[in-house]
């Protein structure tokens, strides 16, 4: 009966033992994956990109109050803005970042007069704008290493004429792609 008796227990604690170390495992490996997951998640958005929501009207017609858009960081760690980009900056006395378009690029003098941006005294063609009425500005150097940024909705919108010239490392990145709502989805020309 001994030896019955023993192969049985011994199976128990075994099968027990076995339990304990699959739970002990599986634990293990959720939580290894969660901190990878969670360590991956932050690289991405600190580093790489991130959401943006669109508040104010600013940037009508090209983006909409609500809209949410995916900006990618990495760019403008290497590269100069273009004339032209949607960028979301960092402005000191603002609660939350803007979002606006470069219209002027370093070293560059803009103004706005009759109507018109100029930049270096000449008219700077903005397709992407419905006609406005925009008031005169004087002319503005715009120092190394700085953009001059402007909304679309120019009567309605707060930026590089009332703050002036943005410092490249305040540019939190390139707003790329709205991706909501779905039915305005795509890239931001």
């Amino acid at each position: 009966m001994w030896s019955s008796q023993e192969p049985d227990d011994f199976s128990a604690a075994s099968e027990g033992s076995s339990t304990s170390n699959q739970l002990r495992y599986l634990i293990k490996e959720t939580l290894s994956t969660v901190f990878k997951a969670a360590a991956l998640a932050f690289l991405i958005i600190y580093f790489v990109a991130q959401t943006n929501i669109v508040y104010g009207a600013s940037m009508e017609p090209t983006l909409h109050e609500r809209q949410r858009l995916i900006v990618e960081k990495v760019s403008y760690r290497l590269i100069t803005p273009k004339r032209g980009d949607v960028v979301v900056v960092a402005v000191p006395d603002s609660p939350v970042p803007l979002i606006k378009r470069v219209v002027g690029l370093p070293g560059e003098t803009v103004e706005i007069r009759d109507n018109q941006v100029l930049v270096n005294g000449r008219a700077l063609a903005e397709p992407y704008l419905p006609p406005l009425w925009q008031v005169n500005y004087p002319p503005t150097q715009i120092p190394d290493h700085s953009v001059f940024v402007m909304g679309d909705n120019r009567p309605v919108s707060r930026d590089s004429r009332s703050f002036g010239p943005v410092a490249i490392d305040q540019i939190r990145g390139h707003a790329w792609v709205r991706y909501w709502p779905l039915t305005e989805a795509g890239i931001i020309r």
